[in-house]
């Protein structure tokens, strides 16, 4: 760190000394976001007016709100220019959620539906469960006939091995 008064006067350190000498602690108490919101509340209020008109007032074939259509409303309606980022935090700040839309069909028949759930799904899912004892290795086990043991198919039993030799 340099030892000069002059070379450290651009360091916050000293900038944050200064406000503190001049102005005691109220000095360093923080003056505020930099800048303002981009849109203020009767701003936010009249683009939640327009969106509740829908997408189809201002030319969207399909009835889904995107950020980049928010965009353009905002940009349209307000003639304010925010990033979408910018209209994400916007959205939030106000407490919109990202929400994604119920794919259906509309020839959708619920109580069909939970019927099927209830009696058919069951027996067409069948048990996950294995009939016989499992096994954690990635390998198949089988049974050795020499020593009656469980050995993985790959290699073979050391007692067959053995006799195998012999032989």
């Amino acid at each position: 760190m340099p030892r000069s008064p002059r070379a450290t006067e651009g360091f916050p350190t000293s900038r944050w000394r200064r406000a503190w000498r001049e102005g005691g602690m109220g000095g360093l108490r923080s003056a505020g976001p930099a800048n303002s919101p981009t849109v203020t509340d009767a701003q936010f209020a009249v683009l939640e007016e327009e969106l509740g008109k829908g997408p189809a007032t201002y030319g969207f074939e399909d009835e889904r709100w995107t950020l980049v259509r928010v965009q353009v409303v905002i940009r349209r309606r307000l003639r304010v220019s925010l990033s979408v980022a910018t209209v994400w935090r916007l959205l939030k700040r106000h407490g919109s959620s990202w929400q994604a839309p119920a794919r259906r069909a509309l020839e959708r028949d619920e109580h069909a539906v939970e019927l099927w759930k209830k009696e058919v799904w069951p027996r067409v899912k069948g048990s996950r469960r294995p009939l016989g004892p499992g096994s954690s290795s990635s390998c198949a086990v089988r049974r050795c006939d020499s020593c009656g043991g469980e050995r993985p198919s790959p290699p073979t039993c050391r007692s067959r091995e053995a006799e195998l030799r012999a032989a």
